[in-house]
C-alpha cells in the first residue's frame, strides 16, 4: 500500500511570522524523525526589497545550526521531485510567489492549466518526502482592485488555498507571530501554541 507523507499548509499576512513558524516546525520534524531538511525557494531577486528578504531567510536558516539544502525553483516545482526520498522534510516557501512567477512568466498560459500544474507539482513532491510544509500569503482580505489581472490572480490563489487545505493534514493561520490551528486532529492542537516550538 502506498503511503502519503504528511502535508501542512501555513498562511498569514506579510511579516506575520509564518515563515519562521514553518522553519521551526520543519526543524522539529527533522530532529524528532531524523529527516533531512530541504528548503524550496520560489522567490526571484527581482528588486532590492526581494533581495533583502531572500538574504534574511538564508541567514535565519544558517544561524539555526541545522543543515538545510536550498533549492531555488521559481516555476515547475514538480521537476525537483526525484531529488527527494521519504527521509526528507520539504519546506516550500512560498505558494504566492510561485503562482506569481507562473502567471506573469507565461501570459499565454490558461489559468486552469497553470493551477493544475502547481497542484500536480505539490502532489508529486508530497509523494517523494516524509513531510511537506507549504507556506503562502493571506492577501485575499486586502481591498479588491479593478485590475483584471490582479483579480484573476487573487481568485486563483484563493482556489489554490482551498484545494491545498483540503489535501493537507493540518492548516495554520499565523497572525502577529501566533499560529492558530485551523485544520487538524484534536491531538495535534498543541502544535498551535507558541510554546510548542
Amino acid at each position: 500500500m502506498e503511503t502519503t507523507s504528511h502535508m501542512i499548509f501555513i498562511t498569514g499576512g506579510v511579516r506575520s511570522g509564518k515563515s519562521s513558524f514553518a522553519e521551526k516546525m520543519a526543524m522539529e520534524k527533522a530532529i524528532s524523525k531524523g529527516g533531512n531538511l530541504h528548503y524550496i525557494a520560489t522567490g526571484l531577486p527581482s528588486d532590492t526589497e526581494m533581495k533583502l528578504r531572500i538574504e534574511k531567510h538564508k541567514q535565519q536558516r544558517h544561524q539555526c545550526n541545522q543543515n538545510w539544502k536550498t533549492w531555488e525553483q521559481s516555476k515547475n516545482i514538480g521537476l525537483l521531485t526525484e531529488n527527494f526520498t521519504n527521509k526528507d522534510i520539504l519546506l516550500l516557501d512560498c505558494l504566492t510567489t510561485l503562482l506569481n512567477n507562473e502567471l506573469f512568466g507565461d501570459e499565454t498560459a490558461q489559468n486552469n492549466r497553470m493551477m493544475g500544474s502547481i497542484l500536480s507539482g505539490i502532489g508529486r513532491l508530497r509523494k517523494n518526502c516524509q513531510s511537506l510544509i507549504v507556506v503562502s500569503n493571506e492577501i485575499l482580505n486586502e481591498p479588491l482592485q479593478a485590475n483584471e489581472l490582479v483579480l484573476s490572480y487573487k481568485k486563483m490563489l484563493g482556489r489554490l488555498h482551498q484545494e491545498i487545505v483540503k489535501q493537507s493534514d493540518q492548516a495554520f493561520l499565523v497572525e502577529s507571530g501566533v499560529p492558530v490551528l485551523m485544520k487538524g486532529g484534536a491531538d495535534e492542537r498543541n502544535h498551535g501554541s507558541r510554546d510548542s516550538f
